[in-house]
């Protein structure tokens, strides 16, 4: 994977992967070394394994497809926040596989192969979230900022 900073106002990245690259470890990697904590990002590329999630209300838990061929992407789209001044990503995924059907869902895991490119634009303020027991996941939180961002 390589990354590589192509504007500063807004800060965008373009992040590249290669064939065996894990994605979600990836990005949330480039998020670190960047300081990145409210970012947008599209994607197109191909893997070769992929593990969608759906997240179920009632378990308050994800069911997990697991995908084990080559297959193209053709939309990956998500953000990346922060959650107790870690990264956080959040990304949904198409996937169209050789028959030509698609498959989506949440992006829990992905192996490039043989590339996916990445566009990533941090937006200037910084976006928390805050673990919401009803739902069962971290959203992010406009109402109650930390304090360092009051």
């Amino acid at each position: 994977m390589n990354s590589k900073l192509i504007d500063q106002n807004p800060k965008t990245l373009a992040i590249v992967f290669d064939t065996g690259d894990e994605v979600t470890a990836g990005l949330k990697k480039v998020a670190a070394e960047y300081n990145l904590a409210a970012s947008h990002f599209t994607a197109i590329g191909a893997f070769q394994e992929v593990t969608l999630g759906f997240f179920d209300l009632e378990r308050k838990d994800y069911k997990t497809i697991n995908l084990r061929e080559q297959m193209e992407v053709l939309s990956l789209i998500g953000s990346i926040s922060l959650k107790d001044a870690d990264p956080q990503l959040h990304a949904h995924i198409v996937v169209g596989l050789a028959d030509a059907t698609t498959r989506g869902g949440h992006l829990i895991r992905g192996i490039v192969r043989p590339t996916l490119e990445i566009v990533l634009t941090e937006s200037p303020v910084h976006l928390h979230r805050k673990f919401d027991p009803k739902v069962g996941l971290a959203l992010i939180n406009l109402k109650d900022p930390p304090a360092d961002v009051a």
